[in-house]
């Protein structure tokens, strides 16, 4: 048995060697689209086994590639060229360990990470690989391991079981050979029901393995016939079984060719802002750092040829030396010891910040969905600070904006309008059928069905009959719908109650009640809906025999394909559409066509021959279904409605309060993108002029609003690039459904929303949450906390460092140009790993200016974060000028006040070992000092790791001085003693203060000024007393002419015509948080006021 199959990946040649297996044999072939793709490549590849792999590593490669990857990181190769330096004894100035801890540390921290990361990928793999499954040979089934199946096996699955891989279905034990499988692994929705073909012999040709989910073009034949195969026949790797208590497969695809593993590959990395920043600034620090090294060589140089000879006598040089190598041997030597102006632990320090600041957006309970039980989740730990940058919000309507939960409200028949509110809701106890919770609040419309008026029934009938609506009766009259999209459910249901009720149906009639009556339609064809037609079809045979097309789409699609009988009520028609459009509402019209026998038996044959064809079966099908679908009479429109979310006109205008300028991008009409608008405060009656923009992006960007009409998915993310790329500033993209995962991807911030369409935005998300309002507390409150808290961290961090580096910059002028340290070597090595390390950590995670109700009280806080005011290339200038100044205050204070000085009991006190451990206190103190003048928001956590590294620092420099540590260890403590002689000295306490308060008295004095003559944004928050939150008043419905575009989702006709139930069994779980007394129980929207609405209030 051959299980070898090989496929050419070479223009039009194709060389295939055959797989017989029981019953059925498989040929791959290539669609010429692959042919152009693959024109250069000409290696045969072998189909795959069912193993998958995961793990990046094992045990013989992890250490070298890992470490590999992280040398790539321009630091940590830095760190180890400066290594090799100090290996060198010749310009080695300070000890390996210096250098090689830290290294260590940061390395092996990153190690463990990779390492856990990697083993959790390993178990998981071998988990998924050793599931057991049992397989069809010689007529047995026999249990084998996931990783042993090949493709051609034929594969036994029972209930709850995951699909091992890519599967065509054979048969099942459900009626007609359905089966309904749980997707939500894929592509984030919940039931799917699929088909199965029947267990025979016969050959299957289909593509190669590829990454479309959606897609799959293959062809069975059997005893000369061909049929079609797509991907409503198909299981994917990673569904699982439901409701079914068997089925029988045959593998088509196994282990990386299936479907899920062709879209395993790589996430678009994304980087902040300040990541490039960063990139940047590290480039001018090595700069920097070779100047600084430059000039003291050159006066190296300069001394050794002024002063030198005067030294050879105890000093004397080797052979060949002179000033000039000399003065080349100093460079290396302090690029040696100034190497703390690249701080190899920030990348280290960077990324815990993320992750901690990415949990406190899990936990906040604030933005935790009572009602659907789901908590707002960082799935990306890199991008918290962007958030606090936001510039552009670029958003989907349906289902982000509004809940996506339809209710039929209006509509337009044979030109009479229906549905116009009124007090007393209609009652419907005349149908036993009816829906208890439909409302409607037009009598006339019900009388009128009741009359009989054939235009009134043709209407219901066509929108209980032309829709891919699934019926589930468990209990008789209990009739529940299951609809591929809200609106599909809201018409049935409609029809359901005037009288029109879908019953059941099978692949190849539907069952209504008409009025009390039964009555069965033949479906003979489903035109189904894609994103260009923008309308569905179906063809049925009634029970006289006669035949009816039934259409219904976007008013415009339905418009240019009808009779020109229609054309008096299209245009009453059209007139109702503004009216609903002004309520902002849904619209879809409805037309018809009666069918003569003879034309439809020839363009059946057509449309068969299309439905089987290997290549550009879409595209032909679209041209057989344009045939048929035109000359059509119109019925009316139905308008249904579509709410607001809770609390979006609230977070719009905080948004735009913000300066945040929010771009809606639908597929819907302009008129009802615009009346949507006006809902939730986009848009303003005083607002002067509203145009759409269609390629003026430096029009765009000038105004308020922006709304993009008509635009698909692809065209979502060109506009996001477009902005991306011409404007400079960070995007973020909201979005609910598949169709705004591109957009997702496209932009700096990608948020998903769970909401009516599935998870697939959410499972392409960086962030992701239930409802749009949290979108406020998302950049207002997490975004700007986490920005300010990064850019608090880079500015100490940078700040400490150079102080650090800068006493040595000056002490070289004073030993020599040396290359002499001024601190202890021991201090080297731990004043960045354990002395700053924590309290810098404590700040950067819990640090807030202001707390959460005044960043929703003053949304303007969130402007600097915009404009890049807390770190920028001007921000950094002014740290290396803090810096200097503060490393001159600590060097030449303790240099001045150890000179001529003794101690209380006469003895000289001025040593290097005395002067170094006075300046290195003074250092340590002045930056802690620093650092609590930077920390607005104190906790218990902030104040133990302060001082408790102050703690640290005193215990291990009385350690390391003390005797016992010399005596072990001669050559690596040499500071015997220092800590307790010169410690216990009245006027190096006093040394110390002075430093302090000198260090500290410019940053006092100047926000003191600051405050007083130009106050920042958050000084001005804090000045002003917070008052009680208000309630919005009511935003009226601006009355703008709409219009429904449908939704984006590709249809279920094909399922339909296969026969295939819906079935989603209910299924719930326990409130994460079970409390309902608390404000996030009630979910209400919070509302604040601004800064200039607050000065304005008596």
């Amino acid at each position: 048995m051959n299980r070898n199959i090989m496929y050419c990946k070479k223009t039009a040649t194709v060389k295939t060697r055959w797989l017989v297996k029981p019953k059925l044999l498989i040929k791959y072939y290539l669609l010429p689209a692959y042919c152009e793709f693959f024109f250069f490549l000409f290696s045969c590849v072998p189909l795959q086994n069912n193993a998958i792999k995961t793990s990046k590593y094992n045990v013989f490669t992890f250490l070298p590639l890992n470490l590999f990857e992280q040398f790539q990181r321009l630091a940590n190769a830095y760190f180890v060229f400066l290594l090799i330096l100090q290996l060198i004894p010749q310009i080695s100035s300070l000890s390996w360990f210096t250098t090689v801890v830290p290294l260590l540390l940061v390395l092996s921290m990153t190690l463990a990470k990779d390492l856990s990361d990697d083993i959790t990928r390993h178990k998981n793999d071998k988990q998924v690989n050793n599931r057991k499954v049992e397989l069809l040979i010689n007529g047995e089934l026999k249990s084998e391991k996931w990783m042993n199946v090949q493709v051609g096996d034929i594969v036994k699955l029972e209930n709850n079981e995951f699909v091992t891989a890519d599967l065509l279905l054979l048969s099942s034990s459900e009626p007609l050979n359905l089966i309904y499988i749980e997707t939500a692994e894929l592509d984030g929705t919940l039931i799917k029901y699929t088909i199965s073909i029947l267990y025979i012999s016969g050959e299957v040709r289909c593509e190669p393995p590829n990454n479309r989910l959606d897609k799959f073009t293959g062809t069975l034949t059997v005893g000369g016939e061909t049929f079609s195969l797509d991907n409503e026949r198909i299981l994917l790797r990673g569904c699982t079984l439901r409701n079914s208590d068997w089925c029988f497969g045959l593998v088509v695809f196994g282990g990386p060719d299936t479907k899920l593993m062709q879209n395993s590959g790589k996430s678009i990395f994304k980087r902040t802002s300040i990541d490039h920043l960063m990139n940047f600034l590290v480039m001018f620090i090595f700069g920097f750092l070779a100047f600084m090294c430059t000039i003291l060589s050159i006066g190296n140089g300069i001394w050794e040829y002024q002063e030198g000879n005067s030294f050879i006598s105890f000093l004397p040089r080797a052979d060949g030396a002179n000033a000039s190598l000399s003065a080349f041997l100093t460079f290396w030597s302090y690029v040696i010891i100034l190497n703390t102006v690249v701080p190899i632990s920030l990348y280290v320090s960077v990324e815990i910040l993320r992750l901690g600041n990415s949990y406190f957006i899990d936990w906040d309970r604030k933005m935790y969905h009572v009602k659907s039980d789901t908590p707002a989740q960082a799935r990306t730990t890199t991008l918290n600070e962007e958030l606090g940058q936001i510039k552009y919000i670029f958003s989907d309507k349906t289902g982000t904006l509004t809940q996506n939960i339809m209710t039929f409200n209006r509509c337009s028949i044979n030109g009479k309008s229906y549905g116009k509110s009124s007090k007393k809701k209609v009652d419907f106890s005349w149908n036993s059928l009816a829906d208890p919770k439909f409302c409607f609040h037009d009598h006339k419309l019900v009388e009128v069905v009741k009359s009989g008026s054939p235009e009134v029934q043709a209407f219901f009938r066509l929108l209980a009959l032309c829709h891919t609506v699934m019926p589930e009766e468990k209990t008789e009259g209990e009739l529940f719908y299951q609809a591929q999209s809200p609106d599909e459910g809201a018409l049935v249901t409609a029809a359901r109650n005037f009288g029109f009720v879908f019953r059941s149906r099978t692949p190849e009639t539907i069952s209504l009640v008409e009025m009390g009556v039964p009555t069965t339609y033949e479906l003979l064809a489903v035109l189904d809906f894609n994103n260009v037609r923008k309308r569905m079809s179906v063809i049925v045979r009634n029970p006289e025999g006669k035949l009816t097309l039934y259409c219904k789409g976007a008013d415009t699609i339905i418009f240019e394909r009808l009779h020109p009988l229609s054309s008096k009520l299209m245009e009453v028609t059209t007139e109702h559409l503004n009216e609903y459009a002004g309520e902002g509402l849904r619209t879809l019209a409805l037309a018809y066509k009666d069918l003569d026998e003879d034309k439809f038996e020839e363009w059946k044959k057509r449309h068969h021959e299309a439905s089987t064809s290997l290549e550009d079966r879409e595209a032909k099908l679209d041209a057989i279904y344009e045939e048929i679908e035109k000359d059509l009479l119109l019925l009316g429109a139905s308008a249904v409605e579509d709410k607001l979310q809770d609390g979006v006109p609230q977070t719009i205008e905080q948004l735009a309060k913000a300066d945040i300028k929010i771009w809606v991008l639908t597929g819907d009409k302009q008129e009802t993108a615009e009346n949507i608008g006006y809902s939730c405060n986009m848009l303003r009656e005083e607002m002067k002029e509203i145009f759409i923009v269609l390629e003026l992006l430096r029009t765009a960007c000038m105004c308020q609003t922006v709304i993009c009409c008509r635009v698909t998915p692809l065209q979502k993310a060109q506009v996001v690039e477009l902005v991306k790329k011409h404007k400079k500033a960070v995007t973020l993209a909201i979005g609910d459904g598949a169709n705004d995962v591109s957009m997702i991807k496209t932009a700096h911030i990608g948020v998903g929303i769970s909401g009516q369409e599935g998870m697939q935005a959410v499972l392409s998300s960086d962030f992701s949450f239930a409802q749009f309002r949290y979108l406020q507390r998302l950049l207002l409150v997490h975004g700007r906390w986490s920005y300010l808290r990064m850019c608090k961290f880079l500015r100490y961090f940078f700040y400490k460092n150079f102080t650090f580096t800068f006493v040595h910059f000056w002490y070289g002028f004073f030993c020599g140009f040396s290359a002499q340290t001024v601190y202890d070597e021991w201090f080297i090595t731990l004043y960045n790993l354990v002395y700053t390390a924590l309290p810098v950590i404590g700040l950067s995670l819990f640090d807030q200016d202001v707390n959460d109700r005044w960043s929703f009280q003053y949304p303007q806080l969130y402007a600097p974060g915009q404009l890049n005011q807390y770190f920028s290339k001007m921000a950094f200038a002014r740290i290396l000028l803090h810096s200097c100044y503060s490393s001159l205050i600590l060097f030449f204070v303790p240099w001045a006040a150890m000179c001529d000085t003794v101690r209380d009991d006469g003895k000289d006190i001025a040593d290097y070992q005395s002067f170094a451990l006075l300046a290195q206190t003074c250092l340590l103190i002045a930056v802690s000092v620093q650092l609590g003048l930077d920390t607005y928001y104190w906790t218990a956590v902030n104040q133990f790791f302060l001082w408790g590294s102050l703690s640290v620092y005193f215990a291990v420099t009385f350690t390391m001085y003390s005797n016992g540590m010399y005596l072990i260890f001669t050559s690596s403590f040499p500071f015997i003693g220092t800590a307790r002689n010169s410690l216990n000295q009245p006027n190096m306490w006093l040394t110390i203060f002075l430093t302090t308060i000198l260090c500290i008295l410019p940053v006092v004095a100047k926000r003191f000024l600051f405050i007083q003559l130009k106050p920042a944004i958050n000084d001005k928050a804090k000045a002003v007393p917070l008052p009680p939150p208000r309630k919005f008043p009511q935003r009226r419905i601006s009355t703008r002419r709409s219009g429904y575009a449908f939704s984006h989702a590709r249809g279920y006709g094909d399922l339909v015509t296969s026969g295939r139930f819906l079935r989603i069994p209910v299924k719930t779980r326990p409130a994460l948080f079970p409390h309902t007394d608390t404000p996030v129980a009630d979910s209400t929207p919070q509302t604040y006021r601004t800064i200039f609405e607050e000065a304005q209030s008596p």
